[in-house]
C-alpha cells in the first residue's frame, strides 16, 4: 500500500499521514492515534522516501561506532542498546545510519553527517573525559542525545544515564557489610565516564569505612570476559588476595567465575562477586533466582528513551534538554555471602 492509498483510506492528506507517522507535535493526538491504529491493523509501514519528501527531513538517525575494540560501545551491551532505539525509530519511520570509522576519526563522520544531512540526528555513545564531541555538535545544530553524561559538562544537552556512583557505592556498601575488606573492583576503560563515576562509588564507600583503596585491587580494561579472567587470577596471586569483586558487567562477571573455578574456589562461599547487569536479551543473569548479586538496569530501556527524546527534539520539541538520571535496583544472587573468618 503506498502512502496516497492509506491516506485515502483515512480520508486525510498524504502530509498530515506522514507527519502523524513521524511524531510532528503539530498533529492532533486524536489524528496521531488514528493513523497509528489504522497503520497496525492494514500493516501499513511507511516508505521512506516518501515520507522524507513530505517532511523535508532524511527520516534517518545517526550513530558513529569506532573500529577499536578497545572502545566500550563496540561489545554485545551496544546490541540491546541499538534494539531498544531502532523499535521507536522503526514505529516512527525512521531509518538507523551506523557509521563504522577508523579509531579517531568520529568528528569526520559526525561532520560529514551534519553537513550531508544524512541523518536528522544523532545519539552520542561511550561519553569520556575531555570528549570534543560535544562542542562539534552544538557547533552543527544537529540535534543529539547523550547516552551516560559528558564529564564536567551537563549543562545545555539531552541525556540518560544511570547514577552509576550511587550504585556502585551501594554494592561495595553491601559487600562492607558481609564483613569483607578486601574488595576488588573490575571497571571499564578509566576515561570512560562511566567507569570513572563507579570508581568514585567504590572508593567513597570505602574510604567512609575507614578503608583505603589499594590500587592493585582496582583494574580497569575493556569489558571482556578474558580481560575480567586475567585480572581476576593475577588479584588472586596477590599476598593478601581479594575476598569480593565487583564487576562492572555480567560478561566480565562470568570471566571473574572462571577464574574462581580454576582455583578451586566457590562464588558466594570462598568468594564473594557483585556485577552491573543491563539486563541483556540474549544473555540473562538467570531466571527466577538471579545467578549474580547485581546492580541491574536495562540498556534496551535505555536506548529507547534515548531515541523517543531524541525523535521529539528532531520533531520541534523546543522544550529545555531532558536530562535523566535512572537509580539501579540492587538484586541479590547466589554470588555474595559473609566474608570467612579472618578475612
Amino acid at each position: 500500500m503506498t502512502l496516497k492509498e492509506f491516506s485515502e483510506l483515512l480520508g486525510l492528506s498524504p502530509t498530515t499521514v506522514s507527519r502523524a507517522l513521524g511524531g510532528y507535535p503539530e498533529v492532533r493526538e486524536e489524528t496521531r492515534r488514528r493513523v497509528l491504529e489504522a497503520a497496525r491493523a492494514h500493516g501499513y509501514r511507511p516508505n521512506r522516501r516518501a515520507a522524507a519528501l513530505a517532511t523535508g527531513r532524511a527520516m534517518a538517525i545517526g550513530h558513529v561506532i569506532p573500529t577499536a575494540l578497545n572502545h566500550e560501545m563496540v561489545n554485545p551491551v551496544f546490541a540491546d542498546f541499538i534494539a531498544g532505539a531502532g523499535d521507536v525509530y522503526a514505529r516512527a519511520g525512521y531509518d538507523m545510519l551506523l557509521s563504522v570509522v577508523p579509531d579517531g576519526d568520529e568528528l569526520r563522520a559526525y561532520r560529514h553527517m551534519a553537513n550531508t544531512g544524512n541523518v536528522d540526528g544523532l545519539i552520542v555513545h561511550g561519553p569520556r573525559a575531555d570528549d570534543p564531541r560535544l562542542g562539534l555538535l552544538r557547533a552543527t545544530g544537529l540535534p543529539f542525545v547523550v547516552h551516560g553524561r559528558i564529564p564536567g559538562d551537563d549543562t545545555d544537552y539531552s541525556f540518560v544515564d544511570v547514577d552509576n556512583r550511587r550504585a556502585f557505592g551501594r554494592a561495595a556498601d553491601l559487600l562492607l557489610d558481609l564483613g569483607h575488606r578486601r574488595i576488588a573492583l573490575l571497571n571499564g576503560i578509566a576515561t570512560m565516564d562511566f567507569a570513572r563515576r563507579r570508581r568514585d562509588g567504590v572508593v567513597g564507600a570505602l574510604v567512609a569505612r575507614g578503608i583505603e583503596a589499594d590500587p592493585a585491587l582496582i583494574s580497569a580494561t575493556e569489558m571482556t570476559e578474558h580481560a575480567a579472567h586475567a585480572a581476576t587470577r593475577r588479584m588472586l596471586d596477590l599476598a593478601d588476595p581479594p575476598t569480593a569483586f565487583l564487576a562492572s558487567s555480567l560478561i566480565m562477571g562470568i570471566g571473574v567465575r572462571r577464574a574462581l573455578g580454576d582455583r578451586g574456589l566457590t562464588m558466594g562461599r570462598d568468594v564473594s562477586v557483585v556485577i552491573h547487569d543491563d539486563m541483556l536479551g540474549y544473555l540473562t543473569n538467570g531466571t527466577e533466582v538471579p545467578i549474580f548479586t547485581a546492580t541491574r538496569s536495562s540498556v534496551r530501556a535505555a536506548g529507547r528513551r534515548c531515541a523517543e527524546i531524541l525523535l521529539a527534539r528532531i520533531t520541534g520539541d523546543s522544550a529545555p534538554p531532558v536530562q535523566e538520571v535512572w537509580e539501579c535496583e540492587l538484586v541479590l544472587g547466589g554470588s555474595t555471602g559473609p566474608a570467612l573468618t579472618g578475612a
